[in-house]
């Protein structure tokens, strides 16, 4: 064997093996009437790159998937990769731009699909070669992708059911709008940023100078302020969207206001002739106690105030483009100003009517929304219509700048009231730019119709989800559920399938290229089907445009001739990308065809995800799959999983969350080229406590990568000492009914059973670290530290035969159990010795601790383990030097720990380095006594050391310890950290606090010992 094991050698030639052997191939392995076993991973970004949870998520899967592998189970580990319709789209444009390519405009819809697919095809294997470079088991021949032909059949079928249902409907609601890309997203593609905002403070004045006594009061109900107005006060921090407010609301029990309810008050922006009026209501949103508890409502551009808007029937007037800027389309202000004011007063009015009115005054139109932002505060304070303080006032945090004094008053600086806080602030995750808050028509499914079966699983057990506190997140949305918005402005994706013609009047067709709203929509799964719809609805051809402006030209009377036929065009929009990998896994599996796979591995046994997607892909799946299955099947077969394992986050060694600002990255390709994919995988592994974060830090997988060291060595020695080139043996040839062994090898296959227990009871609850750390200790601490040591001499006996089969076997086990955590360096250490198959086939073993264990045995190794390890402590901590063998005293042995002694005698000298053995009746002063099962030892050590600068040494340790526990004991006492530190982060402390007390405590120990030699 070669000293040392290549990684980066080895892991491509073995990854290339286990391929070519079609090793991961579904059904692989599997046994006659063996359960299944199907876990579909979370698809990537087919532009992606993998990251640190890619790593996290895909190593516990692979663990899962070859456990159940080596078990026989019929496995299937589905890959594939998602069509990520934003981030693939940015990454493609990007590119077009570097080189100089014509932009998606200029090349129109269809050549810039084309041009997408390229790039799709380019970068899908970057991702996949990294996940491979992992280490990840899939079965690689079916990798599927969210816009493969069967799969896009699966999304429009779903969708077209879905709409036939009145499950899927169009409308128009407020949404997340990114105006760089010009699309609605998702709440999970928004990242909300602290960042320092400002808080403009602005009156309204009252219609018609009108006036009323504002008065404030204590909880006792005295009067502290008073004072007549013309005006109510509100605060905002956006300005610019005031030229839409529709209302100001205030809390039904604010007396404050109460004298104005009902009255209107002037929006005080815009051309003075041409000033709004909008009432003043009562709704229960306005918070009493925040500012000054009266909240102007703009309901095309808030979430909050949309609800009130729509409690209140009050219009909601849009006043920005898509890309972010005001409007500039529509008739002149004063119009618009007119008819809004006749709508404020009471006018009937419609939804298209609303959308069609332009409030935005004339010299505003166009205007970036930022820069409009400005003119606005500074025509409002121009016009004196900014609330005013002193200078001096702590909510402007001294940011205030004087103007004039107010007039008859003291000479004191007045300024506007702008507060500088800190706010949070929404931004694309992809575009980094601020999203506004737009109504706009789009695509939503009626969430509500389809969330019960998702709810009813999990509460009555069908689909279970870890931890417990992921549970309580996935019934939290699911319970407060609201409609889903599933279409998105963007051209790569799945098109919406529905068709719009021109609308029906008295039989007739009529066409309005004026407005897209005034068409008929047809839905169908295919162009064809759609076409077949509306030539029996229209009586007449049909002629389809790519949209909806070739759609007017099409539809417009060619040199006096009316078309020939009826214009048609497909919505442009896409399906939100949620809404596709919603039916990832029976979409994968070839539903809505009944294939052997969906009767196999439907449901899937388990999903492993991230808990930042519980609502937004967890949910949605368990909604899609038992809605778009026929609710007459039993709901546990309907369910996507049987179970969802949740992990947590991949941090810094320091908990903090990994950030490219931070520059805190690790990039798990550049820890896999360091330390190797084995080191990475099991490093995560041995951290995966359920619900709590990962600190990640590369002297921790360092740490591992020395495991596997050190099991490579364990293989080198066994090869030095004839084990390799014995033949290969089985557990069973040493169960405890079978033949008597030497206690050394009856112990070690003693711990191999209760090893192999623990290890399946670990995984089959997902707690992976419990699996990892029993591996370590068995493997790191039995096998290579005490087993090694204690067969050395048996291989000068007549133990010797027994012994290398024993090893073989041990070490073959110990890859066995190792394999599905550290694949690449078992599977290498499995070839050398001849096998006939691959170690990802090998049979996973099934004894346990009754088949191996034998009690005399393992009670005698336990003793001597016992005694050897309490002899190497006191050394240690008493600084004896490593090379010196030291004299041992025997105290006060029974029968049985003197026979335990007879018989291990040699072999407790040489690993305990034990020179001279004595008995004695006590032990001499300063002595350390090491207590065993049926007596004592004691470790005389005047003369050994040098006792002044021992105890210098210790004396320093215990200063340390005794101020980090000064610190962490601090800490625990703190209420305000019990109460807002994470409970992991509690627990994480209460553990060092206990770990270094009993350090304390044996240093401690060890001073005494010292203190008694110096006296």
């Amino acid at each position: 064997m070669d000293k040392t094991f290549d990684a980066q050698a080895a892991e491509a030639r073995i990854s290339a093996a286990w391929e070519e052997a079609k090793a991961f191939a579904a059904g692989a392995n599997a046994k006659p009437g063996a359960p299944t076993f199907s876990i579909m991973i979370p698809p990537p970004n087919v532009t992606g790159s993998l990251h640190m949870g890619h790593a996290f998520n895909n190593t516990l899967q692979d663990i899962l998937v070859r456990w159940h592998r080596m078990r026989g189970h019929d496995t299937l580990w589905q890959p594939g990769t998602d069509h990520a319709g934003i981030a693939t789209q940015m990454v493609t444009e990007r590119e077009m731009a570097a080189n100089q390519e014509p932009s998606r405009t200029e090349m129109g819809r269809n050549a810039f699909v084309e041009r997408v697919w390229e790039q799709k095809h380019r970068s899908r294997g970057t991702i996949i070669g990294q996940l491979k470079r992992l280490g990840a088991s899939c079965d690689w021949d079916r990798e599927a992708f969210t816009m493969d032909p069967n799969f896009h059949d699966a999304v429009i079928r779903t969708f077209v059911q879905f709409y036939d249902d009145g499950i899927i409907y169009r409308g128009k609601r407020l949404v997340n709008w990114d105006p760089h890309f010009q699309t609605a997203i998702s709440d999970l593609e928004v990242e909300n940023v602290e960042t320092q905002g400002a808080m403009w403070h602005f009156k309204y004045p009252l219609a018609g100078g009108e006036t009323y006594t504002y008065t404030e009061r204590d909880e006792e109900g005295a009067i502290v302020f008073e004072e007549e107005r013309d005006y109510i006060s509100i605060a905002t921090t956006r300005p610019e969207t005031m030229l839409g407010d529709g209302a100001v609301a205030v809390h039904p029990s604010d007396e404050r206001y109460a004298p104005i309810v009902g009255k209107l008050c002037e929006i005080p922006v815009g051309p003075k002739e041409h000033r709004r009026l909008i009432p003043i209501i009562v709704d229960e949103y306005p918070d009493p106690e925040f500012g000054s508890g009266a909240v102007k409502i703009t309901g095309a551009h808030d979430f909050n105030d949309y609800e009130v808007a729509r409690r209140g029937g009050i219009p909601m007037y849009r006043l920005m483009h898509w890309d972010g800027t005001l409007r500039a389309d529509g008739p002149a202000y004063a119009d618009a100003a007119a008819r809004a004011q006749e709508i404020a007063e009471g006018a009937a009015f419609s939804e298209g009517e609303v959308e069609g009115l332009n409030l935005v005054p004339d010299d505003l139109r166009g205007l970036d929304r930022f820069e409009a932002r400005k003119r606005v505060v500074q025509q409002i304070t121009d016009e004196g219509l900014a609330v005013m303080v002193p200078a001096t006032d702590p909510r402007l945090g001294g940011g205030g700048k004087p103007v004039a004094p107010e007039e008859g008053g003291e000479e004191r600086a007045l300024v506007p009231l702008v507060e500088r806080k800190p706010i949070m602030q929404p931004y694309g995750d992809r575009s980094k730019v601020v999203i506004e808050p737009m109504l706009t028509d789009q695509w939503f499914v009626d969430a509500e119709r389809i969330v019960g079966p998702a709810l009813e699983a999990v509460r009555e057990g069908v689909t279970q989800i870890l931890p417990e506190r992921d549970r309580k997140v996935y019934f939290h949305w699911l319970e407060n559920i609201e409609p889903w918005c599933i279409s998105r402005q963007l051209w790569w994706g799945h098109r919406v399938p529905v068709w719009y013609g021109p609308i029906l009047k008295d039989g007739r067709v009529h066409f309005d290229a004026r407005d897209p709203s005034a068409t008929q929509a047809f839905c169908a799964a295919s162009e064809a089907e759609a076409l077949e719809k509306m030539q029996a609805f229209y009586g007449m051809p049909v002629e389809i445009y790519e949209d909806f402006d070739a759609y007017v030209l099409g539809g417009l009377p060619q040199d006096g001739q009316p078309p020939k036929a009826v214009p048609a065009f497909q919505d442009p929009d896409v399906l939100d990308t949620w809404f596709s990998s919603g039916l990832w896994p029976l979409g994968t599996l070839g539903w809505p065809e009944k294939t052997p796979e969906v009767e196999r591995y439907f449901p899937t046994s388990v999903l492993i995800t991230g808990f930042d997607i519980i609502f937004f892909w967890v949910a949605r799946m368990m909604m899609m799959q038992t809605a778009v299955l026929p609710a007459e099947m039993p709901l546990k077969d309907r369910v996507p999983f049987h179970a969802v394992y949740v992990h947590a986050l991949v941090r810094d060694e320091k908990g903090k969350k990994m950030s490219k600002s931070l520059g805190n990255v690790l990039d798990p390709l550049d820890l896999i080229d360091e330390y190797g994919a084995d080191a990475v995988r099991f490093t995560l592994a041995s951290m995966a406590a359920m619900g709590r974060d990962l600190k990640l830090s590369t002297a921790r997988i360092a740490g591992y990568r020395n495991f596997g060291t050190k099991l490579w060595n364990a293989f080198r020695f066994a090869e030095m000492n004839g084990v390799l080139a014995a033949p290969v043996g089985e557990v069973h040839d040493f169960s405890t009914k079978n033949r008597a062994l030497a206690p050394a090898n009856r112990w070690i296959l003693g711990e191999l059973g209760q090893v192999r227990e623990e290890v399946d009871a670990a995984l089959d609850g997902f707690r992976f670290n419990d699996a990892a750390g029993a591996l370590y200790g068995f493997v790191w601490g039995r096998v290579c530290d005490w087993y090694l040591e204690l067969a050395k001499p048996l291989f000068d006996t007549d133990a010797a035969e027994e012994t290398r089969a024993v090893m073989g076997v041990v070490l073959d086990e110990c890859l066995k159990l190792l394999h599905p955590f550290m694949p690449f360096v078992t599977e290498e250490l499995w070839a050398q010795r001849p096998r006939a198959e691959m170690l990802v086939h090998a049979d996973w073993p099934v004894y346990g601790a009754e088949d191996l264990l034998n009690a005399e045995a393992d009670a005698e190794m336990r003793w001597v383990v016992d005694l050897v390890g309490g002899i190497r402590s006191v050394r240690g901590e008493m600084g004896v030097p490593a090379a010196l063998h030291v004299p041992l005293l025997r105290l006060d042995l029974d029968a049985g720990a003197r026979a335990a002694w007879d018989r291990n005698a040699a072999l407790i000298r040489r690993l305990a380095r034990v020179g001279d053995v004595s008995d004695a009746e006590e032990a001499p002063k300063g002595a350390a006594t090491i207590a065993v099962r049926g007596g004592s030892f004691a470790l005389p050590l005047a003369g050994l050391i040098d006792v002044a600068a021992e105890s210098a040494r210790l004396d320093k340790a215990l200063q340390r310890l005794d101020k980090d526990l000064k610190g962490l004991e601090g800490r625990l006492r703190n209420p305000r950290f019990l109460d807002s530190a994470p409970d992991d982060v509690v627990a994480e402390t209460q553990a060092l606090t206990a770990e270094k007390g009993e350090e304390r405590a044996r240093l401690a120990a060890a001073r005494a010992r010292l203190e008694e030699l110096e006296g």
